[in-house]
């Protein structure tokens, strides 16, 4: 809405579907949008962008999504492009919840688009990630092993206790629901397309903005957001990952412009058949693992790039039984001991629940933090070679043009201010914080290290072989260091 109303104020009327949420209205949910950071530039060249937005009560979960007749009427009659982004994005959302919002819901759409005399165009954002499980993934529509409507007929007459049991033989390689339901739903708009005017896209990991309006704005704590937070704020400080693994992120302006453009063209040049574009960066610029995480604790703690990179901020863990587990305890035991010190100065213990789920969320992204994907980018370029030399700069979507080190840079600064809504004036406080964290975290693995050994000692001999090998050497070393050092006295 921000790009559509900064670039064309002319706009008539934009419709959103919304619901309410946590006792607001939908005016009070617009209210709240438009007076947020992000608008501020809009209000300069559209003053009146608030009587451009039509809200409609909308619910994706109920047939004809609940909209009154008036509302349907007015959508029916008037619509000349549909943009459609609602989904469910939990990983660990239920079979049934996440085929109604990501494959019915669509299904829905589509029919309510087939009888729009004015529609022009019909976009469909879907993810990159619908087709994980294969390593190279075209620019195409892949088939699903079980058909959509099958699927949805049903989930209609299965109880839930059934739809659970089924549901990992139904997902088979897909890592999660979101992925599997979203590979759905792009089956569904192949299949229901009738004589629309329909695209695909597919972002990959969608970060904060890169250049529009401004950098780093984010407003959620979904993806890698959660994660930046938990290392910044200094509860993460070991992830099980593969560095050289590629973090296909796309700035959140990037995959817009990119909607947009694909918008004019499904509309103005009517392609024959169903065009999907990627909105990823691996192929195109890549950025690993280990490069974001060095840079992030290079903003977080203000120190130089080189000095970041020489120490690690996290501790990459191989996939073996024996590093989950020391994780996993090395993050809990200090969470636990907290907590008791909580309990014992009156205030409510807080930080295992805090870190239970920075845990689950790091394990929900394990599968895409291990693992790199390429995607071509055909269609993508295609389209960029399309718009006019002006439409490229106001539109860009070339991510060939990010610099990976600045982006991250402003993505935690944008965190801390637009998320945390932290005072940047305090990060020299955050610094001791983190380092008294860190401190706390090194002191109790090394006593647990020394409490496993000390246990080993005792009950196996070879343990203290190992030692006594190790004292002795140390001490040979200590008594040749001592007496080089008098004959150079």
């Amino acid at each position: 809405m921000e790009k559509l109303f900064r670039t064309s104020p002319d706009l008539k009327v934009i419709y959103i579907l919304v619901r309410p949420k946590a006792g607001q209205t939908l005016q009070q949910r617009v209210f709240q949008i438009l007076n947020s950071k992000l608008f501020e530039k809009v209000k300069e060249v559209c003053p009146n962008v608030h009587e451009k937005i039509r809200a409609i009560y909308a619910d994706l979960s109920q047939n004809d999504f609940a909209i009154s007749k008036e509302d349907m009427q007015e959508l029916l009659s008037c619509t000349n492009i549909i943009f459609h982004c609602a989904a469910t994005v939990r990983f660990d959302d239920t079979l049934r919840h996440a085929v109604q919002l990501n494959v019915t819901a669509t299904r829905q759409l589509l029919l309510m688009a087939s009888q729009m005399p004015k529609l022009e165009a019909f976009i469909h954002i879907s993810t990159a990630d619908s087709n994980c499980n294969l390593k190279h993934i075209d620019e195409v529509i892949y088939p699903c092993p079980v058909e959509p409507k099958k699927i949805i007929d049903s989930l209609e007459w299965l109880d839930d206790a059934i739809i659970e049991e089924i549901a990992p033989k139904l997902i088979r390689d897909w890592p999660n629901i979101y992925t599997y339901t979203k590979a759905l739903g792009e089956m569904v708009v192949q299949q229901e397309s009738r004589n629309l005017n329909i695209a695909i896209i597919r972002p990959s990991i969608v970060g904060a903005t890169w250049q529009e309006p401004f950098p780093g704005w984010v407003d959620n704590i979904n993806g890698p957001n959660g994660l930046i937070i938990a290392a910044g704020k200094g509860f993460l400080r070991a992830l099980k990952a593969t560095p050289k693994a590629v973090a296909d992120l796309i700035p959140v302006d990037t995959v817009v412009n990119l909607m947009l453009a694909v918008g004019w063209y499904t509309a103005v040049h009517r392609p024959k058949s169903t065009l999907v574009y990627h909105s990823t960066s691996g192929n195109l610029n890549p950025c690993n693992w280990h490069k974001m995480g060095v840079q992030v604790l290079a903003t977080f703690e203000k120190i130089p790039l080189e000095r970041a990179f020489r120490r690690p901020y996290a501790n990459f863990t191989s996939n073996n039984f024996t590093s989950q587990y020391w994780n996993a305890v090395s993050h809990r035991a200090p969470a636990i001991i907290y907590d008791c010190y909580l309990r014992l100065t009156g205030r409510k213990p807080r930080m295992t629940k805090v870190m239970n789920q920075i845990l689950r969320t790091a394990s929900m992204l394990e599968y895409f933090i291990n693992r790199s994907w390429e995607w071509s980018t055909y269609n993508t370029e295609m389209l960029m070679s399309e718009l006019s030399p002006e439409d490229q700069r106001v539109f860009n979507f070339d991510v060939r043009q990010l610099n990976w080190l600045e982006y991250i840079e402003n993505y935690v600064l944008g965190v801390k201010k637009y998320l945390l809504k932290e005072d940047m004036a305090g990060i020299p406080e955050a610094k001791q914080h983190l380092k008294r964290l860190r401190n706390i975290h090194y002191l109790f693995n090394t006593a647990l290290f020394l409490i496993v050994w000390r246990l080993l000692i005792a009950r196996s001999q070879m343990a203290r072989n190992v030692w006594f090998f190790i004292v002795s050497f140390c001490y040979k070393f200590l008594s040749y260091f001592r007496a080089s050092s008098t004959l150079k006295v």
